[in-house]
């Protein structure tokens, strides 16, 4: 499948970006990537850490949890004050759970670390409520203007 950055035109406000990404760990710098650059074009540079951190953790929890080749990844500023991270898989049945990891366990804080940065997260099924095809893991984070 054929990836690249694309962005979604509106009739007003900021674009917003969206790519098709391998659904591999050493694809995540790729989505880092992708949360800066949109932070930059949004004259946003104090946020770049934090869009970076949410994507990466979703992304990280994709990897390790869903199934298919690739996932989508989202970047969105649907209002001025406003940052939407999201990570779309082809795994609806595996819904994120936020665990509270034990001192030695290697796995299981990145929910933790959206919890603590985003100001609000949560998913939504993809497709009939009967028959989901994936699921979008999303995070939204306040930005000063």
């Amino acid at each position: 499948m054929t990836t690249g950055m694309t962005t979604k035109p509106r009739a007003s406000g900021y674009p917003g970006y969206s790519e098709t990404m391998t659904r591999r760990p050493e694809t995540v710098e790729k989505a880092r990537r992708l949360a800066r650059v949109a932070m930059c074009a949004w004259h946003l540079e104090d946020a770049q850490d934090g869009a970076a951190l949410l994507v990466s953790e979703l992304f990280a929890n994709a990897v390790r949890h869903a199934r298919g080749e690739n996932v989508r990844v989202i970047i969105d500023r649907p209002e001025a004050d406003r940052v939407y991270v999201a990570v779309v898989d082809r795994a609806p049945r595996q819904l994120p759970v936020l665990r509270v990891a034990g001192p030695d366990d290697v796995t299981g804080r990145g929910l933790a670390l959206v919890e603590e940065m985003a100001d609000r997260w949560g998913y939504d099924l993809m497709g009939s409520r009967r028959l989901p095809w994936g699921k979008r893991v999303w995070a939204e984070m306040k930005v000063a203007r």
